[in-house]
């Protein structure tokens, strides 16, 4: 079992919500995502979502490619993503890691250095969960059991425009959690509809029986008290992004931890339960 489980079941016996915050790796200076996770978590996240630089992303808007094609350019890849999480742990054995990104980097890893070689240096390295955003569920039963065995969950992505059939299948393979894409289209685009997210979130449930956590177009306090009201967990990413690009070094882990920290007292006092953090 991967630390996903207990953390979000911990969470919901005491009545809490999951904040998931997510960065891309090396964003916005090479060598600082390990210092940036620690202030993730000194602001009150309880998973974090590390996104793996690609060239070619699908899901990924405007401002999360840019983040990572500047990642890219300094040299970030899959190696150098795990030795961040390496680097993490060495100060946080608790914290649940989860890494988000595409087929081919897997791939390529793999295919220099064996099969499963991804599998098992992720679980070396800490890693806890891993959301490949063009993997379907129904070519991922052994992949998905690799991972179980490396004690890693497998996350998938849910969209509006998702069928009953899509989310039983999910269902089938998914573990950790699932992260419901509350708008049709990328990263960072639209209005959060939160009547949609309502509707469908039952939806969900009567396929999906583990928590379901909700992302895109989450930007602020208010937004993320809205949707922590149906979903078990609030997933911000491009704001994040927003926030840190351009930042002093020195800056930009309190820039996300006074950000989160806002977020995580909304989503307490919501619930009558105060944090930690």
């Amino acid at each position: 079992m991967s630390r996903i489980q207990p953390t979000l079941a911990a969470l919901q016996a005491a009545g809490r919500k999951a904040l998931i915050p997510y960065v891309t790796a090396g964003f916005p200076y090479a060598d600082i995502t390990p210092e940036l996770m620690h202030g993730m978590v000194a602001g009150g996240a309880d998973v974090i979502e590390l996104g793996v630089p690609f060239s070619d992303p699908s899901a990924d808007g405007p401002v999360i490619q840019k983040a990572g094609d500047k990642a890219l350019a300094m040299g970030i890849g899959l190696v150098q993503v795990l030795e961040m999480v390496r680097l993490f742990r060495q100060g946080d054995s608790k914290t649940p890691v989860v890494l988000m990104g595409y087929a081919n980097p897997i791939e390529a890893y793999d295919l220099k250095r064996g099969k499963d070689s991804f599998v098992r240096d992720a679980s070396a390295a800490g890693v806890d969960g891993i959301l490949v955003v063009d993997y379907p569920p129904e070519e991922c039963v052994a992949f998905a059991a690799t991972l179980r065995a490396h004690q890693m969950d497998l996350i998938f992505l849910l969209a509006p425009t998702s069928t009953a059939t899509r989310m039983a299948q999910v269902a089938q393979v998914a573990s950790g959690y699932v992260y419901y894409v509350s708008l049709k289209g990328v990263t960072g685009s639209g209005a959060l509809d939160l009547g949609a997210v309502e509707a469908m979130l039952p939806r969900i449930r009567e396929h999906v029986s583990i928590p379901v956590g909700v992302g895109f177009g989450i930007r602020d306090a208010a937004t993320a008290l809205a949707i922590s009201r149906v979903a078990d967990a609030v997933v911000i990413g491009t704001r994040i992004i927003q926030l840190i690009e351009g930042q002093p070094r020195e800056k930009v882990a309190a820039v996300v931890r006074d950000f989160l920290r806002e977020i995580r007292t909304a989503l307490d006092l919501s619930t009558g339960t105060p944090g930690s953090a």
